[in-house]
């Protein structure tokens, strides 16, 4: 038996709430970046919270796995690369006005 495949035991609707729970939080921090002012940290968890939709999309049976979980990380890369871009540009502005003082 290859290692995880005890995890095929799991039925889909546990991936699906998983997911669902997922998808509600990065909704929810987008929400909170979005009423904040912080656009691209909003952007960031938006592309998290459509990630998420793309793994549902295979537990659902739209898509294949391999669709879906290319998708979903591609969605979740520039998610990625928007918070760290957001957050560097907070802390170099902070830096920034810290110097100047």
């Amino acid at each position: 038996m290859p290692f995880g495949d005890f995890i095929n035991s799991i039925p889909p609707v546990g991936f699906l709430a998983i997911h669902v729970a997922l998808f509600l939080i990065g909704s929810f921090f987008a929400w909170r970046a979005y009423s904040a002012g912080a656009t691209t940290l909003g952007w960031g968890f938006s592309l998290f919270a459509l990630a998420e939709i793309s793994y549902m999309t295979y537990h659902l049976n739209w898509t294949t796995f391999l669709f879906a979980h290319t998708i979903s990380e591609v969605l979740d890369l520039l998610a990625f690369v928007a918070v760290f871009v957001a957050v560097s540009r907070t802390v170099l502005e902070r830096s920034t006005t810290a110097s100047r003082a």
